[in-house]
């Protein structure tokens, strides 16, 4: 589920056609309808990834001055567990989280 919701809020920020490419070949049958899930299912990686929301939005509101310990956690976590995700920047990620 991570992984979905991840794919559609990098394709809604207009990440590069090579990034987005990439992240849309590792899953097959994205749609937006995977962006619908309810807290209670929401599994502990989501959970690191959703708790990095304030952090992700003090980062690009200050253009990467400040670097909050969730989003720091939540990048480490993005980019190990997804190789698309290794070749996005802080930034993308940081404004993919807020899509989310």
């Amino acid at each position: 589920m991570l992984r979905t919701t991840f794919i559609c809020a990098l394709v809604a920020c207009s990440i590069t056609p090579a990034l987005a490419g990439s992240f849309a070949a590792t899953s097959a049958g994205t749609s937006a309808g995977g962006t619908s899930a309810s807290s209670a299912s929401t599994s502990g990686d989501d959970k690191v990834v959703r708790q990095a929301r304030d952090d992700a939005a003090s980062f690009v509101a200050t253009d990467g001055r400040i670097r909050g310990a969730q989003l720091e956690a939540a990048l480490l976590h993005l980019r190990e567990h997804n190789a698309g995700a290794q070749r996005a920047s802080d930034m993308q990620l940081a404004k993919a989280i807020l899509a989310l």
